[in-house]
């Protein structure tokens, strides 16, 4: 039987293998985790549908496969699940996931059920930030025999997303390279000898001509007694690819300014004990939370959308408010859904468990999607202020720093008061900085003055 790469859900089209978890010759039993695929939405791991025998790994680790594509062939018994989908387990903490926008700006229901995300969207002026988009212009796929293999068009280099990255980044033209692969495919250790051949001859021909090529050295394809080397796949890279989407397609514009939480200080510090009886950890980020929604509700361009494809800007009516998370594996950003419902303890008990979740590589899908604006806290770690990338699409990410013990002036006496510098990242397109101004006042008048968030029902 050969596998193919089942349909994940979600809109996801292709995946990455980031480990395989058994090899050729192994015996499987059904049910048995095979490989970890990452995609645009998480880590999954794919079971075997049935018990047998591994006869051929058709990918290797780093390599990006489309859905439907063979990665192994099963010599077996009975099938308990359908080879073509079996179920996916998440298997590791998920990159940033990208929200399908709404049709239109008004929607009657706080969370909407929203549809399985297509393929990202690409501005128009920038590349598109997919690699999904890359194999179809390179290739046809047939099916023969059950498995699907690629047949070059004419004029066209074979060759998956991944290595057509490579070869952008080496500045290869890809047409120059001896391919070895399958059926004429150029694979990355053509790529790798074909730099490595040119670097000791003639320039490396450049792919693009409009942007000359910048020579470098052929890197070496083992370590050496100075160098390691480390594969650059899995969230790493995931999370490359959404940094430089966000920076390729969003004009940004940064906003600093200083807040005055003194009072945030003490009350939270009268608060903590009352959250700890409820079994609830009680951090600044519950006050930020609620202080960003009132915000965004009298400012809704702020927790919106940028849909160019439809041309209409996506006014969002619910708020679920994305806290970014550092974990060993790079930063994540679950969000607390319909936080405007939540009160500011509950807030704090599902900030301590999705981080919890995200540490130990426990996330859903849901828990990464539909995001509408994101925190992120670099504050406990150090640094005077940053100016946090935008988490594509949303238009808006505010950074929370340090607090700090310092001279104020109040009343035109100097006291010793809690200061903190908040550093929003707007969405030039979408927001103007008058909005941007004008919604960090009042997102910092409520964390001067905290207790007016008990007290008010807007």
């Amino acid at each position: 039987m050969e596998f193919k790469l089942p349909d994940i859900g979600e809109g996801v089209h292709e995946g990455e293998i980031v480990r395989w978890l058994v090899k050729e010759g192994d015996n499987l039993a059904v049910d048995q985790p095979m490989v970890e695929i990452m995609t645009d939405k998480a880590t999954v791991e794919i079971p075997s549908p049935i018990s047998g025998k591994i006869q051929k790994l058709h990918a290797k680790e780093g390599d990006v496969v489309k859905v439907g594509q063979v990665i192994l062939s099963l010599e077996g018994g009975a099938a308990t699940a359908t080879a073509s989908a079996p179920a996916a387990k998440p298997a590791a903490a998920p990159a940033p996931s990208r929200p399908a926008p709404a049709a239109a700006p008004a929607r009657p229901a706080p969370t909407p059920a929203r549809a399985a995300a297509p393929a990202p969207r690409a501005a128009a002026p920038a590349p598109a930030p997919t690699r999904a988009a890359a194999a179809p212009a390179a290739s046809h796929a047939h099916e023969v025999g059950g498995s699907q293999t690629y047949v070059a068009s004419p004029g066209r280099v074979l060759a998956t997303p991944a290595t057509r990255r490579l070869a952008r980044d080496l500045g290869v033209d890809l047409t120059q390279v001896p391919a070895t692969g399958p059926n004429g495919r150029v694979t990355k250790e053509d790529l790798q000898h074909f730099g490595g051949a040119s670097a000791a001859g003639p320039a490396m021909p450049v792919a693009r001509p409009s942007t000359p090529a910048v020579a470098r050295p052929a890197r070496p394809s083992a370590p050496t007694e100075r160098e390691t080397l480390v594969p650059f796949r899995g969230i790493r890279r995931k999370i490359a690819e959404a940094m430089t989407r966000s920076k390729t397609l969003i004009p940004e514009f940064v906003y600093v300014d200083k807040c005055d939480v003194t009072e945030l200080v003490a009350f939270r510090k009268e608060a903590k004990d009352v959250a700890e009886k409820q079994g609830v950890k009680l951090t600044y980020l519950p006050f930020i939370v609620k202080a960003m929604i009132k915000g965004l509700k009298e400012f809704p361009s702020m927790n919106a959308e940028l849909d160019e494809q439809g041309g209409n800007v996506v006014y969002k009516n619910y708020y679920n408010i994305g806290i970014a998370v550092d974990t060993e594996n790079g930063l994540v950003v679950p969000n607390v859904k319909d936080a405007d419902r939540k009160s500011i303890l509950e807030i704090a008990h599902e900030i301590t468990v999705l981080a919890e979740k995200a540490r130990a590589g426990k996330l859903s899908l849901d828990e990464m999607q539909h995001g509408t604006i994101t925190i992120t806290n670099p504050g406990p770690i150090g640094g005077l202020l940053t100016a946090p990338i935008i988490n594509w699409p949303e238009v808006a990410i505010m950074g929370v720093h340090r607090i700090v013990r310092e001279p104020i002036v109040k009343n035109d006496q100097i006291v010793i008061g809690d200061t903190m510098y908040l550093s929003l990242s707007v969405d030039h397109r979408v927001v103007d900085g008058a909005t941007a101004a004008r919604f960090c006042n009042v997102v910092m008048d409520y964390l001067a003055h905290p207790k007016k968030l008990m007290l008010d029902m807007a």
